[in-house]
């Protein structure tokens, strides 16, 4: 019985398992909230995987291995992104120099607030470059926090974070704003939340979706260009 539950307990596909079910589970918790801000299902299920992973005192690495299967799914689903794009690529029309300063402005913006804050608030070199790299997609923000001698694992964090703040707070902040242009509060939503807020601005306006899920890519290469610059003049 012990040898069963040791094989359950770090077994690839019940790993598999519980990620797919506590995201289904947050698929169903939105529907019964009619779509409300909080009900993200990424949040959702990060909210019942966590216990349960405590609670059973599975490693976070054999976790990871178990779900590398969805992890690998990243890649192609944000590919997917540009299906959208493609039918809203007449909307481009007259957008493409705007949108780009737009996204170098913002992302030279996210790197310095980052690095201002962290000292502000007292936290070293280390934790500025970890942090600076949050609005990028949390593979890309990974890869240039690991480059700029920040901690890959809390980058990863901070950008998940960011994505689901992003996703719950973003189209109402913008509505607050009186951002009506969808390609706008695409363009901003994918800017800070990069695939979390481009699903959820996806599945409330077609060309908000595609321009945000746009604004990720763009975004994560600008982050790649200003990163190094930054860094060098701010710390």
């Amino acid at each position: 019985m012990s040898e069963t539950w040791e094989w359950l307990l770090t077994s690839p596909l019940s790993m598999l398992l519980l990620t797919l079910l506590a995201y289904r589970v947050g698929r169903q918790v939105q529907t019964w909230t009619g779509g409300h801000a909080l009900a993200q299902p990424v949040l959702v299920a990060i909210l019942l995987v966590a216990p349960v992973l405590t609670f059973l005192d599975i490693d976070y690495t054999d976790y990871r291995a178990g779900a590398e299967l969805i992890a690998f799914m990243l890649g192609p689903a944000t590919v997917a992104l540009a299906i959208p794009l493609h039918r809203q690529a007449h909307r481009l029309r007259g957008f493409v120099v705007p949108m780009l300063v737009a996204v170098l402005l913002g992302a030279a913006v996210s790197i310095t607030s980052a690095v201002l804050l962290v000292q502000v608030l007292g936290g070293g070199d280390v934790l500025a470059r970890t942090t600076a790299p949050k609005a990028a997609t949390a593979p890309v923000a990974i890869a240039l926090a690991e480059s700029a001698g920040g901690i890959s694992a809390l980058a990863a964090v901070l950008a998940i974070l960011a994505g689901i703040l992003g996703a719950v707070a973003g189209p109402a902040v913008l509505t607050v704003l009186r951002v009506r242009d969808h390609r706008a509060r695409g363009l901003a939503q994918g800017a800070v939340s990069h695939g979390i807020g481009a699903s959820r601005m996806l599945a409330d306006h077609e060309t908000e979706g595609a321009f945000a899920g746009l604004s990720m890519g763009l975004t994560a290469l600008a982050m790649s260009i200003l990163l190094p610059l930054l860094l060098a003049v701010l710390l």
